[in-house]
């Protein structure tokens, strides 16, 4: 597993008044580890404030993906968790990338 760096998120819930309590909008630098073809890998995104049950309605990332399939979920208190799958004939190595989430938590 590999950690996140140079996180930064900006809280608030401005952008969708009366659907959801708090939002997140996280920008980090990610270096993803070589994924294996058919394996999986993940990655952490430490993100303060988020909780089990937070959204993760966006993800996007500034490289050509090559046929990874990626998904983002919050998946314990202040962590969002990144698992990359990878179903192409070969492995894959991406680059040092920006990464893009947006987080929301909804009305209870």
């Amino acid at each position: 597993m590999v950690a996140a760096t140079a996180v930064v998120s900006r809280r608030g819930n401005d952008q969708f008044r009366g659907l959801f309590t708090d939002t997140w909008d996280v920008s980090c630098t990610l270096n993803s580890a070589s994924v294996a073809t058919t394996a999986t890998a993940t990655d952490t995104v430490t993100v303060s404030g988020v909780a089990l049950g937070d959204m993760v309605l966006g993800m996007s990332i500034g490289v050509d993906e090559a046929g990874l399939v990626r998904r983002a979920y919050v998946s314990a208190a202040n962590t969002v968790t990144i698992v990359t799958y990878n179903p192409t004939a070969g492995s894959v190595d991406l680059a040092s990338t920006t990464l893009q989430l947006i987080i929301c938590r909804a009305v209870v």
